[in-house]
Order: structure tokens, then sequence, then C-alpha cells
């Protein structure tokens, strides 16, 4: 008959095959990010090779093709780690459908390259598909953030996803501004495309913010102190507040640039820390469960030699009743390690307990990215209902918002409730 140090140890080994699959998810996600900030690089010296008719850059531009390939590499052999033949809980569904989209894109990039390298393709056109590309690799990345079971790590992976993807709008701003100087001329279509993208890029690290540890909000604070912000922040009301149609310093195109770069770079050291903090942090998780497991072990070993154990409890005592979690989590269970005055009810009551508070937890931190989903469908909606761009929904869902003094979230659930409603076609 199986005892109670059976059911235990199982637990925990289910535990660590969680912690170790977050191990692997959490390096895919590293690499990814490293592969993101490379691509954003290329496409930001392809845009340059191209808008100079092939005259500059062109050195620049394949030396980063070269890293790239680099990198591509590395998050290949990441999702060659991920096991493919057991079937997975959650949203494995969902990581793999993503992953198999990316890999048709990395596929694809030769051709993207071919194109530019001929200029057979504009500025406009090939930053479209550097970003199709990028936003595969977000997806990849987001799906990863959502399947996290330690609240700890779903936090930073959550954290990192955001400031990833702040990045990334980063990107498409230093994109839209050097077309715009370069055009020496203001567009609105291109203004207002500027602005969402600092709007989404504010939504990106605020959410960054609110789930990243402090030592990690304290070091993006002092990047956002750094000239350079400074500098983009002054470039930006010049193409902010220019009246369309109005002139524009095309001697502002290459600063506007460099400032853009400089910031980026500097995002990504603070992701680098994300990522780093992060892998830590799976590894502590990882020995830590590990060492638990052993010590269940050694206790068992204990049991069926006879050896004398702790009393084991008075089951219906109520002194030993699982307590209600707590209504703060800002002080977790600690984790437990079998002690040789404690019972095995109590071990079995922690084990119950923390298990709860971590399911708490995880409630409140994947909150975030369901908000998001959300979000993205109610959008996706309105653009097909009512042949919208993307700004243009995200703006709409932000005015009806304001005009009904509710969350975004809210308004967006309203929208998606009309879907049943609307024509087949247009659900």
């Amino acid at each position: 008959m199986k005892s109670a140090f059976c059911f235990l140890i199982a637990a925990k080994r289910c535990e660590i095959a969680g912690l170790q699959q977050l191990a692997l998810t959490s390096a895919l996600v590293n690499a990814t990010g490293r592969f993101i900030h490379a691509l954003q690089r290329e496409r930001g010296l392809s845009n340059l090779y191209l808008a100079s008719q092939g005259q500059y850059w062109a050195d620049e531009r394949l030396a980063q093709v070269a890293r790239c390939d680099e990198l591509q590499a590395e998050v290949r052999a990441a999702f060659d780690t991920l096991d493919t033949e057991t079937p997975r809980a959650g949203n494995g569904a969902r990581l793999f459908s993503r992953i198999a989209y990316v890999l048709q894109g990395l596929d694809a990039l030769l051709l993207l390259r071919q194109r530019v390298q001929t200029q057979a393709w504009s500025a406009a056109r090939a930053t479209a598909g550097y970003i199709r590309l990028i936003n595969g690799l977000l997806a990849v990345v987001f799906e990863a953030a959502d399947s996290a079971s330690d609240p700890d790590i779903s936090r930073r992976l959550v954290a990192l996803f955001n400031f990833i993807q702040g990045k990334e709008f980063a990107g498409q701003e230093r994109a839209t501004g050097s077309a715009l100087f370069a055009a020496g001329c203001a567009q609105a279509d291109g203004q207002q495309r500027l602005l969402h993208l600092i709007d989404s890029q504010e939504r990106c690290l605020q959410v960054f913010a609110d789930f990243a540890s402090e030592p990690l909000r304290e070091a993006w604070a002092a990047v956002q102190r750094h000239d350079t912000q400074a500098s983009l922040e002054r470039l930006r009301r010049i193409l902010a507040t220019s009246l369309p149609g109005g002139p524009l310093d095309t001697g502002l195109s290459q600063i506007w640039f460099d400032a853009c770069t400089a910031r980026m770079d500097t995002m990504k050291t603070v992701e680098d820390a994300l990522a780093a903090e992060l892998e830590a942090l799976c590894h502590q998780r990882l020995a830590a469960a590990t060492r638990d497991l052993a010590d269940f072990q050694k206790w068992q070993r204990a049991e069926s030699l006879g050896e004398d154990l702790p009393d084991h409890g008075d089951f219906f005592d109520e002194g030993h009743a699982v307590p209600a979690p707590p209504v703060s989590l800002a002080h977790p269970v600690q984790a437990y390690g079998p002690q040789v005055e404690r019972s095995i009810l109590e071990l079995v009551h922690e084990q119950a307990l923390r298990l709860q508070q971590m399911g708490d937890e995880l409630d409140m931190v994947r909150a975030s990215l369901n908000e998001r989903k959300i979000v993205e469908r109610a959008k996706g909606l309105l653009m097909a209902h009512r042949q919208l761009s993307e700004h243009e929904a995200h703006k709409t869902l932000r005015q009806m918002a304001m005009n009904q003094n509710r969350r975004l979230v809210d308004v967006a659930q309203a929208v998606l409730a009309m879907a049943e409603i609307l024509p087949p076609g247009l659900r």
C-alpha cells in the first residue's frame, strides 16, 4: 500500500518536471530576445541601405546579417530542446503553433534579405517583412510567459515579455521617425503612427514596472534619466508638433536614428539583466526542489526500514486543519524540507497551502496576459467590422473607455460580446 511519502515524492517530481520545462522555456525566451534585438538592428540598417539607394551601410548590414544568423541558430537549437512528443497540458498547442509559424518565417528570411540586397523592395515593404517576423517571435515569448507554473518565474516572464514588446515598439518608432525626417515633410499618417507607437511603448513599460523586481525598476528609471532620452524627447516634439505638409530638416534623420538606437541599446542592457535574473531564479527553484525530493526519499527509506518517525498527528484535530490562504501574498510560505520534529500531516498541509498560494498568485500574474488577449481580440473585431487600421482600432477602444469612464479591458469585453450579433463574415 502506498504511503503519504509516496505521493509527496510524486508531487515533488511533478514540480521538478515543471521547473525543468520552465528552465528550457526561459532559455528559449532569452535566446529569442537576443535574436529579436539583432533583427531590429538589421531592420534599421536595411532601411538606411535602401534609403541611400545602396550607397551606404552595405558592409554594416552584411555584418549584422551574419550576427543574426548566429543568433538564429541559437533560437533553433532552443526550439529543438522542447519535447514535442509528449502531449503538454495548458497552452502547449498554442506555443508549438507559434513556433511552427516562426520557423516558416525564418526559412523565408533569406528571400527578404535578397530583395533588400537587390533593392527590389522599398524600405516600407522591407520593414513590414521584418515586423511580421519579429511579431511572430514575440508571440512565442508571449505563449512562454503564459505557460509558467511558478508565480515568481511567471512575474519575471511577464515583465520580460512586455519589456521586449516595448523595445520593439521603440524600434518601429525609430523607423517611422527616420522616414519622416528623410522625406523632409511632415505627414499626418506618420505623425499619428509615431504617437501610437510612443503610447504603446509606455503601456508595455508600465506593465514591466508592475511585475519587475525593484532593482530592475531602478535600473530602468536610471536609463530614463540619461541624456539620450532628453535628446530623443526633443526630436519627438519636432515631429509631433510640425504641421502636416510642413518642412522637416532632413539632416535630423541620422541624428534621430542614432538617438533611438542608443536608447534601444540601453534598453537591451536592462533586458539582459531581466533575462539573467529569470535564469538564476529557475536554477534556484530547481535546486531547492531537488533538495526537497532527496529529503523526502531519505525519510521514505527510513520509514520502510521501520525506523522511528515523528508522530503523524491527529487528522481530525482542528489544530491540523489546512488554514485559509493569507490575504496578502507579500510573504509567501518558505520552501519546506522534512524536519525530524515535524509530522507527515504537517508536511501535507504545508504543501497544500503552498500550492494554493502559488495558484492564487499565478491568477494575479496571468490577469495581465489575459487582459492583453481580450484587448487584441477586440481590436481585431473592430478592424474587420469597421475596416480600421490597428492604430485606429486601439484609438477607438481608448476613446470609448474614456467616454464611459471604464477600464480598457472592460470596454474590450463589451465589444467582443457584440460579436454574437454581427454577420458571420464579420465576426
